[in-house]
């Protein structure tokens, strides 16, 4: 519904974001070597297939381009691969429209460990709600979707200039943008799952970026922008 552009919400204690930046740059460098012919049987080898995380027989066991990997591994792995283009824009996008300010306030090294937990959580919550599905999970959604719910407790108020509907620029609060799509995950997984989307790793990834906003920011940045002038 709403395809962010930017934000208003400069910078308080870090001069670049040096994390979040190097996150979109790895995965459009592991999204390249997806397109390499060789490089085939990355998804195969380093995705989450909840089956097999949880003891079940390979899937991919007569892919020869399959490398074995720990399944555990792949808690980590899956995060940086992408189905294709617009999979890998879309993520990406929301990472750099609102990953800096949480980057801001958390400091780069707590900012790495935040981004990773929430997708690892992500991929472990989508595993163990359909434990029975052989279906790769890729994609940097999860971890995103903890930025997400990082962003919205920070800064509800900040104005973010989006695409309504892919086509009409437009300046919204955070809370409304980013409060819908939140509504939507949590709608998604209560009707049937059709499409490749797995909405329990967005929602395991907000629960957990929610929970861990509280421990991981610094103690001069107030929930909901409390304490602040107009944003």
């Amino acid at each position: 519904m709403f395809v962010p552009l930017s934000d208003s919400n400069p910078l308080r204690h870090i001069h670049f974001q040096f994390v979040t930046v190097g996150l979109i740059l790895v995965n459009v460098i592991i999204f390249a070597l997806q397109l390499v012919p060789m490089s085939q049987g990355m998804v195969a080898s380093f995705s989450v297939i909840p089956t097999e995380l949880f003891g079940g027989p390979e899937v991919f066991q007569t892919s020869l381009d399959a490398i074995p990997v720990p399944e555990q591994l792949t808690l980590l792995s899956y995060m940086f691969l992408h189905a294709d283009i617009f999979h890998l824009g879309g993520n990406m996008l929301f990472l750099w429209v609102f990953g800096d300010n949480v980057e801001d306030a958390m400091g780069h090294f707590r900012f790495l460990i935040f981004y990773i937990l929430c997708g690892v959580g992500a991929g472990l919550t989508h595993a163990l709600m359909v434990p029975d599905s052989q279906a790769p999970l890729i994609g940097a959604s999860g971890a995103v979707a903890g930025v997400i719910a990082a962003y919205l407790m920070l800064h509800p108020r900040v104005r973010v200039w989006v695409l309504a509907f892919n086509v009409f620029p437009v300046q919204l609060t955070a809370a409304i943008v980013l409060g819908i799509w939140v509504v939507t995950q949590a709608v998604m997984i209560m009707v049937p799952q059709v499409g490749p989307t797995a909405w329990w790793a967005h929602v395991g990834g907000l629960v957990i970026g929610a929970i861990l906003i509280v421990f991981f920011k610094k103690p001069e940045f107030p929930l909901f922008d409390r304490g602040l002038g107009s944003a």
